[in-house]
């Protein structure tokens, strides 16, 4: 059947619009069916309409799309999207929030250049910078998060990237962005910033002063535990850069976890301050508690940054860690006690999750590498859900009493 148009309007104009209006409805341009919600497009490839059109296309002289590998119309939406949230010129998704740090470095990067990246980052992030990019000739040093003098004493001549998680996983240090933007860029450098716990919801790194924005999608934009992915975001002439590497090398993203991403960040906003509600008030009752020797909050008064955290977040983010009394013993005894929280090392979920970081996501790393991130033996992580207040403290309860 062949749909005939009548003149009218079948997209939203968004001049002016707030985060929450963007969040559900930036990037969408709707098909000839005026589908309502985005339209999943599962294709690898696309009929051109001549050789000549083909050409075109493949060489960059015409826009359009190629192969799903790096121009798919679903993914263009998510990519879009979370430009307009994150304020920024372009955004590429990836397969995973890692494939989005590779792509980042691989395509920025090259062998002789210098990278800073902060000690308190992800151990997967540390190992795929130590094991991996310095085996391609990449040089790379560990400053301090929060100590702007380790990375002024660290840079080089040769340095090209600073990259940092802020707050930090999982112990929720931060830095001062807008202070170490200016420094990486008085050393020529450019900084990018992992925004994954907090999202643009919270914070907006390239508005303090950063070049690049990376994100784990599979995190709190999807925001339910569905889907893997990542996107790197900032100015054109460097994510151009950034798609050249995800065209050749084929980490992208799907279109349908593009489409679960889309649907995760209609609701962002709403989800992200219930999160925050809910951690601080368990970060504030386990500091009531006997078993705990400390907590990392950044929403706590105790925590050293809180008021660097009021100034460059709008909250403070749904992870919550602390420290038991009884080492390794104590915190799996506290961690296996549990019987509604769910024990698994992703976060992001709306149910609540638990983890041992010294022996899942920071497994891998020595116990030197370790003890420099600090990430005890004695550590917990829980990312605080959706679920009733009451309920996750009630669980919480039964680990304590496990002590």
């Amino acid at each position: 059947m062949t749909i005939e148009w009548e003149a009218g309007r079948l997209d939203s104009e968004l001049d002016g619009v707030g985060f929450a209006t963007l969040a559900v409805r930036a990037g969408q341009r709707r098909t000839p069916e005026a589908e309502h919600s985005e339209a999943l497009f599962p294709t690898s490839s696309y009929v051109f309409r001549s050789a000549a059109d083909a050409a075109a296309r493949f060489s960059g002289e015409m826009p359009g799309n190629v192969y799903s590998r790096y121009t798919n119309p679903t993914v263009r939406i998510f990519e879009e999207r979370i430009a307009a949230l994150e304020g920024a010129e372009q955004a590429v998704a990836a397969s995973s929030g890692m494939a989005a740090i590779l792509a980042l470095v691989m395509s920025l990067c090259s062998a002789g250049d210098h990278v800073l990246v902060s000690r308190s980052v992800f151990g997967s992030t540390i190992s795929l910078f130590d094991k991996y990019f310095k085996r391609f000739g990449v040089e790379v040093d560990y400053p301090q998060l929060s100590d702007l003098d380790s990375w002024a004493a660290a840079c080089k001549p040769n340095t090209k990237l600073f990259f940092v998680e802020s707050p930090s996983n999982p112990l929720a240090e931060l830095v001062d962005i807008a202070a170490l933007a200016e420094l990486a860029h008085a050393s020529g450098a450019l900084l990018a910033v992992d925004n994954c716990f907090c999202t643009p919801a919270l914070q907006k790194p390239l508005t303090l002063g950063a070049d690049i924005v990376v994100h784990s999608a599979t995190k709190y934009i999807d925001g339910q535990g569905r889907c893997l992915g990542g996107v790197v975001a900032g100015k054109s002439k460097l994510m151009q850069e950034v798609v050249g590497f995800l065209r050749t090398a084929g980490p992208t993203l799907s279109p349908f976890n593009a489409w679960v991403f889309l649907k995760g960040l209609e609701t962002l906003q709403v989800r992200m301050r219930a999160h925050c509600a809910s951690a601080q008030a368990i970060a504030e009752w386990l500091e009531q508690q006997p078993g705990v020797e400390r907590v990392y909050y950044a929403g706590l008064s105790s925590h050293p940054q809180y008021e660097l955290a009021k100034r460059q977040q709008k909250a403070f983010g749904a992870v919550v860690s602390f420290e038991v009394k009884g080492g390794k013993e104590g915190a799996w005894r506290f961690i296996d006690a549990t019987r509604m929280i769910s024990i698994t090392a992703n976060l992001g979920d709306t149910k609540t999750t638990i983890a041992h970081p010294a022996t899942t996501s920071h497994g891998r790393l020595t116990p030197e590498a370790r003890a420099a991130a600090g990430i005890r033996d004695s550590l917990i992580r829980v990312a605080v859900g959706l679920e009733e207040i009451e309920d996750i403290k009630a669980d919480l309860a039964l680990g304590l009493a496990a002590l």
